[in-house]
């Protein structure tokens, strides 16, 4: 994992601004997934929309109606699948 600096920033469940962004894994209207320094990051919501992204800083910041956001136990470049065999 990337020791970058991360931050999380939500204005009134309406704008949510982050750093330390190194990707965005999934977009979709109702669920935005980024792979962030501190790990995989799951944003869900309503009408969501991605504003900016910028790969040199890793500044990201999106709109629409924010429901939740969380992180997920296991990063995205491994597969939870082949967690459960080892």
């Amino acid at each position: 994992m990337n020791t970058a600096a991360h931050c999380v920033i939500l204005e009134n469940q309406r704008c949510l601004r982050v750093s330390g962004v190194n990707d965005v894994e999934m977009y979709t209207e109702n669920k935005v997934v980024l792979n962030t320094s501190a790990g995989e990051l799951v944003i869900k919501g309503k009408m969501l929309n991605i504003d900016s992204l910028d790969a040199e800083t890793g500044d990201f910041s999106m709109g629409g109606l924010i429901l939740s956001i969380s992180y997920n136990r296991f990063d995205s470049s491994e597969n939870p699948i082949v967690k459960l065999f080892r």
